[in-house]
């Protein structure tokens, strides 16, 4: 695919809109996160940073270049009914459902007061999470696990929030080891408990399908904060319980 030519910037860095309005919805997007000196890395969410029907544009976008991808493999998805479509659907799978934590916003959480002052363990999971590997966008299918000790002041949310926050955050390419870092972040910023402790266990497809291509190997890696950290009989016991949700 030939490249796309465009305006070259001007000498102060700042576009007018009718300047932005030639560019390519990607490049529009990028420009506001590099002028707000937003990061956006392959786990980053910048859904404050895409407008109104910015998404079907970067669809067709995503959608050209995958194209070019599959002609570069030597690829004739001309005459290849398989694959005549292909660049289509893979546009669409990025955008609106394996990656499309990137790009939506937050789901609605409606948080409750502790009003009866909960403070025993709760646990919720196991959660079934789905995200891809960065390195080589291969899938990684796994399970969440989720600790809480609640105080008098932490919000409370329902349990399948707990679902739909693990989907927004695991939809993207990303490291395991970070996304159960950003998760706890989440929780911790929203229920503010007092303790909080994650277990994901989780199947690596860039292991399995390419590389080692080991099909037996899963890693598994924990977050353990507050009262969870401290108390040694705590963790105990919410490690001990989650043998018995296998």
């Amino acid at each position: 695919m030939p490249a796309q030519i465009t305006d070259p910037p001007p000498a102060d860095g700042k576009r007018s809109e009718a300047e932005l309005a030639r560019l390519p919805a990607s490049e529009r997007i990028r420009y506001r996160l590099v002028g707000a000196g937003c990061r956006h890395h392959a786990n980053d969410n910048i859904a404050a940073f895409i407008r109104d029907g910015e998404m079907d544009e970067l669809r067709a976008e995503v959608e050209a270049r995958m194209q070019g991808v599959l002609e570069a493999l030597v690829i004739d998805t001309e005459s290849d009914h398989n694959t005549n479509d292909t660049a289509k659907r893979v546009a669409k799978m990025f955008l609106t459902e394996v990656f499309r934590g990137r790009y939506v916003a937050m789901p609605s959480v409606t948080e409750f007061p502790n009003a009866s002052r909960l403070n025993e363990l709760m646990i919720v999971g196991p959660i079934k999470v789905r995200s891809a590997c960065s390195h080589h966008l291969c899938p990684i299918l796994g399970r969440v696990w989720i600790g809480l000790l609640p105080n008098e002041h932490s919000n409370l949310i329902g349990l399948s929030k707990y679902a739909r926050i693990c989907d927004w955050i695991m939809s993207r390419p990303q490291i395991q080891e970070e996304a159960v870092m950003m998760l706890a972040n989440e929780l911790q910023m929203r229920v503010k408990p007092d303790g909080l402790a994650i277990v994901m266990e989780a199947d690596h497809f860039c292991m399995h399908w390419r590389g080692v291509k080991d099909d037996e190997s899963m890693m598994t890696n924990s977050v353990m904060r507050g009262a969870f950290l401290k108390d040694a009989s705590l963790r105990r016991e919410f490690l001990s319980l989650l043998s018995k949700k296998t």
